[in-house]
């Protein structure tokens, strides 16, 4: 069995204009002060060059050692954003064109061209840098008609579910020539956002081996799925885990949905590490349980706490949690040589 690696931090919710935010080299320089042995970076060109990095094994080696230099390491390349655009509904169209490159804005079928291809850099940046995990967002065709009314066409939910899987399925193959398994962060505003969906994009994928998760439980909690039984069900596909709390609290005015409230005001809320109500315990145990083969990333999303706080105390915390898995069992002691006789008396085997 394998101990959890950790403590790691996604750098995206960090960067900045101002030093130590600034660079990549100077976020590895604050993270390493914090205690933080990897990070998780996102594909920003302000930190990192994914297209250089798919065509240089230089630049992978130089980043690398630059890393090394402050005792961190990548656990994942982060292509949130650009996965985003493998699949947008019109409805968003607008909102989400400025996560593409300015020249595919107000261009769909160029934008979604362009986010395929920054995937496709993304698995071979992935693999010169030795990495067997990368993070993403599927993109979303159905997510305006969640709820179903007025009432779907019939038909509706698995064309688009076959459009998207039609999309990844390239990308998939290409991820998996690279030897790195692709995880999608199951998230509210994604297609793929709990299990069923997730099983609905393994349909449309043939079971792809690559196609994993990027489990993160503030999800599912404000879901109010039950995310403890969510690793039991899924936990060979689950290949990178963020490390994120949260808090659901429903009154008499809302619940699920938040009533269009800002974060603060909704029912279920991110929380930094520790003032949530997930059960961190019972998840690394899970982890350990399943030998699970990946870090342990924080990523920071609270409406109250100060980000810098929410970051250093993340460290010790991930730190605390993370199980130094046994080398043999805790009664060995009382064990004894076995034979196959010994087993047949005992069970009334013999003669």
């Amino acid at each position: 069995m394998k101990t959890i690696h950790g403590p790691a931090i996604f750098l995206a919710q960090f960067m900045g204009d101002e030093a130590p935010f600034d660079s990549l080299e100077h976020l590895a320089g604050w993270a390493a002060g914090l205690g933080y042995k990897g990070i998780q970076v996102p594909t920003d060109p302000r930190l990192f060059d994914l297209k250089q990095a798919a065509a240089s094994q230089g630049y992978c080696d130089d980043i690398a050692s630059m890393l090394r230099e402050h005792g961190l390491q990548i656990t994942e390349l982060s292509t949130h954003l650009q996965g985003q655009l493998i699949a947008v509904n019109p409805a968003y169209d607008a909102l989400f064109d400025n996560f593409a490159a300015p020249h595919v804005r107000g261009n769909p079928a160029a934008r979604t061209a362009w986010a395929s291809e920054q995937l496709l850099f993304a698995a071979t940046a992935s693999q010169r840098l030795g990495l067997s995990a990368h993070v993403t967002f599927s993109g979303a065709l159905a997510w305006p008609y969640l709820y179903p009314w007025p009432q779907r066409p019939k038909g509706l939910v698995e064309t688009a579910f076959a459009e998207l899987g039609k999309r990844w399925l390239p990308i998939l193959d290409a991820f998996d020539a690279a030897g790195v398994d692709l995880c999608y962060e199951l998230h509210p505003g994604e297609d793929l956002h709990d299990g069923v969906t997730f099983e609905r994009f393994l349909d449309a994928v043939g079971q792809h081996p690559r196609a994993s998760i990027l489990y993160d439980p503030s999800h599912f909690l404000l879901q109010q799925l039950d995310y403890l039984a969510f690793i039991d069900i899924y936990h060979q596909r689950i290949k990178a885990f963020h490390v994120k709390d949260a808090e659901f609290r429903p009154n008499g005015r809302q619940g699920v949905y938040g009533g269009f409230s800002d974060w603060q005001d909704r029912a279920g809320r991110f929380r930094s590490l520790g003032d949530g109500q997930i059960d961190f315990g019972a998840i690394f145990s899970k982890m350990a349980q399943y030998d699970f083969p990946g870090w342990a990333v924080l990523e920071w999303e609270c409406c109250l706490k100060h980000p810098q706080d929410g970051a250093a105390e993340g460290a010790e915390f991930i730190r605390r949690h993370i199980i130094r898995v046994a080398e043999r069992a805790f009664d060995d002691f009382a064990g004894g040589a076995v034979r196959q006789e010994q087993i047949n008396d005992l069970l009334g085997l013999t003669g």
